[in-house]
């Protein structure tokens, strides 16, 4: 089925704000039926997520980092991710983010999908990777303004509790979405 009908066309775009993380730029676009509206856009580096998968002699495992969310105003467990910095592939950001944050390094990294994290105003993609075959390095390489403690969680707690305190960051549900219809069984 053809869904052209529904296409807008972007004719102007204009820098509205600018910070560190993001920016914001008004888009002056052209409705299917011919009119003319204004929208704000957020655009922003691509991210990764990372969930590592560490075989202990309890079971399987999650390693998840525990951090300040400043929109939040509270303490987040999430798997390890981050912005992809410019020319870096997916791939690499991924097991970057996973040794700088975590101190482990992974023998296997599997893309599991991704995702417009909020497709009607942000215009980046958000990367999730499977990491399997886990080493510890003893070493994490955090940015000045990043301070993680890393935990073990058990897979069940996370299935568990994904959506209450400290799991609230949505983005750490569709990454278990995928790893629950992909990656639990590589």
């Amino acid at each position: 089925m053809n869904h052209e009908h529904l296409t807008w066309k972007e004719i102007e775009k204009k820098q509205a704000y600018s910070c560190r993380v993001f920016s914001v730029h008004d888009t002056l676009s052209q409705a299917p039926d011919g009119s003319i509206k204004t929208f704000s856009v957020i655009e922003a580096p691509d991210w990764a997520i990372v969930i590592p998968v560490l075989e202990t002699p309890e079971g399987l495992k999650f390693l998840m980092v525990r951090q300040w969310r400043h929109g939040s105003r509270t303490l987040s467990l999430e798997f390890p991710g981050g912005v992809l910095e410019p020319g870096e592939s997916e791939e690499y950001g991924a097991r970057r983010e996973l040794a700088e944050e975590t101190g482990w390094l992974a023998a296997r990294i599997i893309k599991l999908g991704e995702f417009s994290p909020n497709p009607a105003i942000m215009s980046n993609r958000v990367h999730v990777y499977l990491a399997k075959d886990l080493t510890y390095t003893g070493k994490q390489d955090l940015d000045d303004d990043e301070y993680v403690d890393v935990e073990q969680i058990p897979i069940e707690e996370a299935l568990k509790d994904m959506g209450k305190e400290p799991y609230i960051h949505a983005l750490m549900a569709s990454a278990l979405c995928l790893y629950l219809a992909f990656g639990s069984g590589a």
